[in-house]
This record gives structure tokens, sequence and C-alpha cells, in this order.
């Protein structure tokens, strides 16, 4: 998600992935953006903000390969005042996404369509958020 909680990547796993191993194929799954400058479109955000759940070595070594600088917090180290402030947006774009019911409890056997329901989830997420910056 972006500074706005527009949702940039998507990956779907298993319950029993850990959220840290899919990492580098979410950044790989963040299509390229137009900056309004000439050349090649920036593909990738500058940093990344994440929780303690992120807080790896491989993760960091994922972020600085793709020239993204990793704002990860520290286990054992309260992050109350720091990155935690940030988490908010990612909350409420994940209770945007928990409106749509179908998505709150899995009904499809194939991911195919899961994923397919929740691509569409986000697109409609993305057009609520262009409506609101650009009426």
């Amino acid at each position: 998600m972006d500074a706005n909680g527009t949702p940039l990547g998507l990956r779907l796993t298993g319950a029993n992935c850990h959220d840290s191993r899919m990492l580098a194929a979410t950044l790989d799954a963040v299509p390229g953006v137009r900056t309004g400058r000439r050349g090649r479109p920036r593909r990738r955000p500058d940093k990344l903000h994440a929780d303690k759940g992120y807080d790896h070595r491989r993760c960091r070594r994922e972020c600085r390969a793709r020239s993204i600088t990793p704002r990860i917090a520290r286990r054992g180290i309260k992050s109350r005042e720091r990155l935690g402030r940030y988490r908010w947006i990612v909350e409420r774009t994940l209770a945007w996404l928990a409106r749509f019911r179908r998505l709150a409890i899995r009904y499809e056997r194939r991911a195919e369509l899961h994923l397919a329901f929740t691509t569409l989830a986000c697109a409609l997420i993305c057009h609520a958020q262009a409506k609101r910056f650009c009426p």
C-alpha cells in the first residue's frame, strides 16, 4: 500500500506461510508507475514501512536489492512513537478489504478464484481512492 492506503501489489499464499517469506514476490508484483518525468518509470516505492514480523536480515537484503530503503520495526523495541504511526493506514485498508464479505471467509476452493475476487476488491478500492482525490 502507498501512503494513502491504495493497494499497490498483491500475492496470494496459504495461511501457514509467514508474511515475510512473500516480501520479495509482493515487491515484484508492484506495477510500473509513471512519475511525470522523462525516462523509464520507477517500478517500486522509495521506502518500505513494515512491522516487527519482517525483522529479518533476509527482508532487509531483499529491499536493498530492489533499491528500497527498509524501515522495519525491531523486535524487542517499542515502536509506538516511530513506525507505529504509519500502521493505521495499513489497518484501514485491510478493514476496507474486510467489507467485501466474500473475502472475509474464503468460500472458493480454487486459489485463482480467490485471487480474482481479491484483485477486484483492490481495484474497487483504487477506484474509490481516485474518485476521492480527483473529483
